[in-house]
């Protein structure tokens, strides 16, 4: 199978630098980083949305048990912080 190439020009140097330490967190070439990232960020291979949604329930019940409360007014008062 035939796998495109990219490259950036004029990267600027702390994005690679972020790029690089995550790479390393991760234990991936910056290469490979950089290709999850860009998966991430263009949402290709996400969790289909009722995944997502049951994960989202399920974390929101672990808090609870651990006397973390999380409403939906406390969500979207984050959510809505900073904007316009």
């Amino acid at each position: 199978m035939y796998m495109a190439t990219l490259t950036i020009k004029n990267l600027p140097d702390e994005v690679h630098a972020a790029l690089s330490r995550t790479a390393k967190r991760h234990r991936r070439s910056i290469n490979s980083e950089a290709i999850v990232q860009l998966e991430r960020g263009l949402e290709i291979g996400g969790p289909e949305p009722d995944q997502a949604l049951i994960k989202v329930r399920n974390t929101r019940d672990e808090l609870r048990e651990r006397g973390i409360w999380l409403t939906d007014e406390i969500l979207q008062r984050a959510k809505d912080e900073g904007r316009p």
